[in-house]
């Protein structure tokens, strides 16, 4: 995927300098001389939602030569971290907008020389950060710059070991440059006492990925494992300091505007009670296979959702809203510093186990900070399920953009009344589903569940 970053040229030539023509001008078209090209890189959208942006790293320093397709610099959207790629040949003449700093989408965070002898020249002219241009002005010229995800290599859990290092992969850290990694990835690496310039990256140009300190800690010499490990059982010390406060990070501004943005949707909730046992019995026959929970709920809901396709529509606009012609199941995922929805599509058109294997690769990708715009913003229903850390019911705030959410609780044994009035236990769950009633009405919500139960307690569909 690639996105256009707006950028000016800035003339270098003065006019004095500029051959006068012989010819009366009346018979000439206007022109525009440019001797040299100093373009200015501006912060690129790199979602529909994303207002500004953070240098998390600068992948090239002043003065280094550029090459088309080569990464330039990291940039942390509102839900994730991408590589973006030059599409011309210069210098990186000056960083106007250093690592660990952020600015409004469109304004110039570097200047891009397009040679050696305009490196000078460049930084004479680089602005400070608080005068920037407004993107308006630059729209004359555009300079295309692409973002890539690099592939990231999926490890099932069962698989977890050492990673295994290609020929191809590049350490983060070369002839004593900045490291490259992501935010976790740092914060791990801190938390285990973990050098990173002694890490080899396996994430995109050799960028270091939580994976990657995961398995260099856990070869790592005794001596260095066990300072990092707390001594005689104590609790660890809490990560943050008492009574300090936290600016937002740029995830956690975006999670706060959809929030306030939800309030002003009229939403109800309604709850149901589901008998887990058949479910239960595959998940133990399909889970060797690696199939995982989530892939089992997320399959039976898109299911229910074929058969109630007003609970899979969105209103967007207040005056209308509309029948959604993908299901698409987005799952909340806790990832460090925020929350993110990846997006499994088609769920009920996929079976059960590539479901899984991309639920899998999602969950990958979403805790390096790797996620495409399109894995987290295309889903048309969310499901949100906090029954692994056994809370029985909850209710989820709805997305922006989508008419219904499920808050999904655990599991767990209970005595039920039996319809010839014995006593039984059986297995059953909360859920609470939180809807647009715009939209949605209470005699649609309950079919929808109706259904969802029927599908749950009866799962021979789920593995077709």
């Amino acid at each position: 995927m690639s996105h256009l970053l707006q950028s000016t040229f800035i003339p270098t030539t003065p006019t004095t300098l500029r051959r006068r023509s012989v010819f009366p001008t009346t018979h000439l078209r206007k022109t525009h001389v440019v001797e040299s090209k100093i373009r200015e890189i501006f912060m690129p959208a790199l979602s529909s939602t994303m207002t500004e942006g953070k240098i998390i790293s600068w992948m090239k320093t002043e003065g280094d030569k550029l090459a088309k397709g080569e990464s330039v610099v990291v940039v942390e959207s509102d839900k994730a971290d991408m590589d973006v790629e030059s599409f011309y040949d210069g210098y990186l003449a000056s960083i106007i907008v250093p690592e660990g700093s952020s600015a409004p989408v469109g304004s110039p965070i570097a200047l891009l020389a397009e040679s050696e002898d305009e490196i000078s020249l460049a930084k004479s002219k680089t602005p400070t950060p608080t005068s920037t241009s407004t993107p308006a002005a630059a729209a004359a010229v555009t300079e295309e710059v692409s973002t890539v995800a690099a592939a990231v290599t999926v490890t099932s859990s069962s698989d977890a070991g050492p990673v295994k290092m290609a020929s191809s992969i590049h350490p983060a850290s070369e002839g004593g440059k900045r490291v490259v990694a992501s935010p976790y990835a740092k914060k791990l690496a801190k938390e285990l006492g973990l050098d990173l310039r002694g890490v080899v990256g396996s994430g995109p140009n050799g960028r270091i990925v939580a994976k990657d300190v995961e398995a260099a800690a856990g070869s790592a010499p005794i001596g260095v494992a066990a300072a990092a490990k707390p001594s005689g059982g104590a609790p660890a010390a809490p990560a943050v300091e008492l009574g300090t406060t936290v600016p937002f990070t740029t995830m956690q501004n975006a999670v706060s505007r959809n929030m306030v943005e939800s309030l002003a949707v009229p939403t109800f909730r309604v709850g149901y009670t589901i008998t887990t046992n058949a479910l239960d019995a595959l998940y133990k026959k399909v889970k060797s296979k690696g199939v995982t929970m989530t892939a089992l709920l997320a399959k039976a809901t898109a299911l229910a959702l074929v058969k109630h396709p007003v609970v899979n529509s969105s209103c967007r606009d207040g005056k209308s809203f509309t029948y959604n012609s993908s299901i698409n199941i987005a799952v909340a995922v806790a990832i460090d510093g925020g929350l993110i929805t990846p997006v499994l599509q088609d769920a009920d058109k996929v079976d059960l186990y590539s479901l899984s294997r991309k639920w899998k690769e999602l969950v990958d990708k979403a805790r390096a900070k790797q996620l495409q715009p399109h894995e987290y913003t295309t889903g048309t229903f969310t499901l949100s399920n906090l029954g692994m850390f056994g809370v029985d019911r909850f209710d989820a705030i709805l997305p922006p953009g989508t008419g219904a959410i499920m808050a999904v609780g655990a599991s767990q044994p209970t005595l039920v009344g039996t319809k010839d009035g014995q006593i039984g236990m059986k297995n059953q769950m909360q859920v609470n589903v939180t809807a647009d009633h715009r939209v949605i009405y209470g005699a649609e919500l309950a079919a929808f569940l109706q259904t969802l139960a029927q599908i749950i307690e009866d799962p021979k569909d789920l593995t077709l």
